[in-house]
């Protein structure tokens, strides 16, 4: 599977409330050095149809995002419409990563491991 198609069933799998970073999307896409790839997966539709993309934020928690999104302030209220409290300090918009970030688990990176290898959560479950 490629690397872009992983980017899309990991970005999927981040929990509504809660945000993942570039470099953490690749690391569970097994490139840890690829973070930037990620973000241009996102940007350029790579990743495939229906991505939550903009519960991507950077290492900081910087909503980075802006450029994605058809205004400037999308990914902000995407966010928290779904009860993130994002903040403005230093003229940027950001998440507390301790409060929101996603903390994936061992279970979250075998079920990644099913899912890369073609199986459907169904077929995991069993």
């Amino acid at each position: 599977m490629d690397f872009y198609k992983k980017i899309g069933i990991v970005c999927r799998q981040i929990p509504a409330g809660r945000v993942a970073t570039y470099g953490q999307i690749a690391l569970l896409c097994e490139k840890p050095r690829n973070a930037r790839q990620v973000g241009y997966a996102l940007k350029n539709g790579l990743a495939g149809e229906g991505i939550p993309a903009y519960r991507v934020v950077n290492s900081q928690g910087i909503l980075s995002g802006a450029v994605h999104f058809e205004t400037y302030d999308m990914q902000k209220l995407l966010l928290e419409e779904e009860g993130i409290e994002v903040k403005f300090r230093q003229g940027m918009w950001y998440v507390d990563l301790k409060n929101y970030g996603w903390k994936n688990t061992m279970e979250d990176f075998y079920l990644l491991q099913g899912l890369f290898a073609g199986m459907t959560e169904g077929e995991l479950e069993r």
